[in-house]
């Protein structure tokens, strides 16, 4: 039993775990021997795996900053967290408005078990963490914790990172997404990552088979299934690009060829 309380057999161990995976290809300590093996395998297969993974951490980083620096967003609702990996979400808009606000959303409890790392608010900020499935909206947007660190009569951010090409049709991912945003006030953002296999199809099939085997079946979108994401918000610009196009800033970006990149990346605001 951990200090949190949850039990530590929760996690599963024997069995890959996407965010472990990711966790694992970038470097991180948070994994386990089938995670390790998986995140190999998938690299055997799309020897640019880490360089696309990166680019979508990289991505995110970008954006948070220009949603506090450009667009003004002081409110984050991260859904689909992931395990946390310093500059976490918070650290980020932080960094510029101490007072903004982050609740993380995740259902795998070794980010739970993870989480005071996402818990190390400033001062003048809040963090919070709600244990729920991207599924599942109607508990998200009821969670006290939404309520009591978020302030839904002003605008919030919304950040939808690297999670919908493991949301198969059945589950319908833009009508969750619309669900989200519903009870969000004009100016509202919303941003998002989006796997696809337009640039390196045979490569990136081969990982979506990878994945497949061991239980995480993947949709890979076009960027017309892409664009339905985003209909009736206002697309900033440059619109719906892959992620290593989207306001590069010349720290990562320098000799990653489009076939290296299996998302794509945009953020739009809420009329």
């Amino acid at each position: 039993m951990p200090e949190n309380g949850w039990p530590a057999d929760r996690i599963d161990t024997e069995n890959a775990h996407s965010a472990r995976i990711y966790d694992y290809v970038l470097g991180g300590k948070d994994y386990y021997p089938a995670d390790q093996e998986a995140g190999d395998a998938m690299a055997r297969e799309w020897p640019a795996l880490p360089v696309h993974m990166r680019a979508n951490r990289d991505w995110m980083n970008r954006a948070v900053r220009w949603l506090v620096e450009e667009a003004g967003m002081r409110q984050f609702l991260d859904v689909g967290t992931g395990i946390p990996t310093s500059p976490n979400l918070h650290e980020i808009a932080q960094s510029v408005a101490p007072e903004s606000r982050v609740v993380y959303v995740d259902n795998d409890p070794i980010v739970l078990t993870l989480s005071q790392g996402l818990l190390a608010s400033t001062p003048e900020g809040r963090t919070a963490y709600i244990e729920a499935d991207f599924r599942d909206p109607a508990t998200i947007l009821a969670a006290p914790e939404l309520r009591e660190t978020l302030d839904l009569d002003r605008p919030v951010a919304l950040t939808v990172i690297a999670i919908v090409h493991f949301v198969l049709d059945e589950d319908d991912a833009v009508g969750i997404v619309r669900r989200l945003l519903e009870p969000l006030p004009s100016g509202s953002h919303l941003a998002m990552t989006i796997g696809t296999a337009e640039f390196a199809p045979e490569e990136v099939g081969r990982v979506a088979r990878e994945y497949a085997a061991r239980d995480m079946p993947m949709r890979l979108r076009t960027i017309d299934e892409a664009h339905e994401f985003f209909e009736g918000l206002e697309l900033t610009g440059p619109g719906i690009v892959q992620v290593h196009k989207w306001h590069p800033d010349g720290t990562g970006e320098q000799g990653i060829r489009d076939e290296d990149i299996a998302m794509y990346g945009a953020i739009a605001r809420k009329p």
